[in-house]
């Protein structure tokens, strides 16, 4: 009985020293490998215990498995849990949907942060408010989670915001108002060859400029969208080589939504957010130069004075 526990111990002391020696190499740091280490000692305990039976009993091993067969519905019964923790494992590992380090979002158990161990039947997840998550692992086959690390593995960061603007602000902007906006060295250029063009199609098609309803015309919402797209491409925080645009969205009760689609090179949530308030306060402050505003509630709403 010594021989046989020291065996025992050997084997699992093999295993476990395999196990933390893989989990310090490079390829295996996000690889789930005490669920691997698992799995194989479950096939082991099966195949021992099965061989233990067959020597005591002098029956054939493959009898056994033919009654494991027959009793298998009162083993899937009792070992319910255990066999979906081992089958959603096994595709968790073969179809990468998750490893070590990645950050997931699982709203339904509250889960959002870094994945820091993969086991048979939990998901241990360290939130960024250091608390700890623990979601069975059939749950990651069985719902919907968000993996970021096609963000973190990719060339930026996804920046994808609105500002609305108040409809009331937006006009039609006449030779001053472009004469002034020129000063603006971002669109100067771009501005004196729309109005060129303009010029030169309203006069070709003979348009009563007495209102500026008539023919071609900018307006100040128009020019802005271009400024702000100017920005984003001078901006070196932002990935040029990714999707960048600056877009209209469909008018809502309280204006019309300004979206930035766009980029952050940096993908580090805490520089990623200063970019993100980088770039709003820049434009923010840059509508009045464009005579626009953003929507506020009246102050018989709430809203400030």
């Amino acid at each position: 009985m010594l021989t046989l526990a020291r065996r025992r111990w050997y084997t699992m002391s093999g295993v476990s020293s395999t196990a933390d020696y893989l989990k310090t190499k490079s390829r295996f740091h996000d690889k789930p490998i005490d669920s691997y280490i698992q799995v194989f000692m479950i096939f082991a305990w099966i195949v021992g215990v099965m061989a233990v039976f067959a020597i005591i009993t002098g029956v054939e091993i493959w009898k056994f498995f033919t009654a494991l067969g027959a009793g298998s519905a009162i083993i899937l019964l009792i070992f319910k849990d255990s066999i979906l923790g081992l089958v959603a494992s096994i595709q968790v590992s073969i179809n990468d949907m998750v490893g070590i380090g990645d950050w997931i979002t699982f709203d339904k158990y509250g889960a959002d942060g870094d994945v820091i161990e993969i086991n048979l039947a939990t998901v241990k997840v360290q939130n960024f408010d250091k608390t700890i998550t623990t979601i069975p692992t059939y749950a990651m086959i069985s719902d919907s989670f968000k993996n970021w690390r096609g963000m973190q593995v990719s060339g930026g960061r996804r920046i994808k915001r609105a500002m609305i603007i108040s409809q009331k602000s937006v006009r039609f902007l006449s030779d001053e108002d472009l004469t002034e906006l020129t000063r603006v060295q971002l669109i100067a250029e771009y501005l004196n060859t729309r109005t060129s063009e303009i010029n030169a199609y309203n006069t070709q098609q003979d348009v009563d400029k007495s209102l500026n309803i008539n023919g071609r015309n900018l307006t100040n919402f128009g020019v802005f969208r271009k400024y702000v797209s100017s920005y984003l491409e001078k901006h070196s925080a932002i990935n040029k080589t990714m999707t960048l645009m600056v877009r209209q969205l469909e008018p809502t009760p309280q204006g019309i939504p300004l979206e930035i689609y766009a980029f952050s090179a940096d993908k580090r949530w805490e520089n990623y957010e200063y970019v993100m308030a980088d770039i709003f306060d820049h434009l923010l402050a840059a509508l009045p130069y464009f005579e626009l505003k953003v929507f506020e509630l009246p102050t018989s709403l709430g809203g400030e004075k």
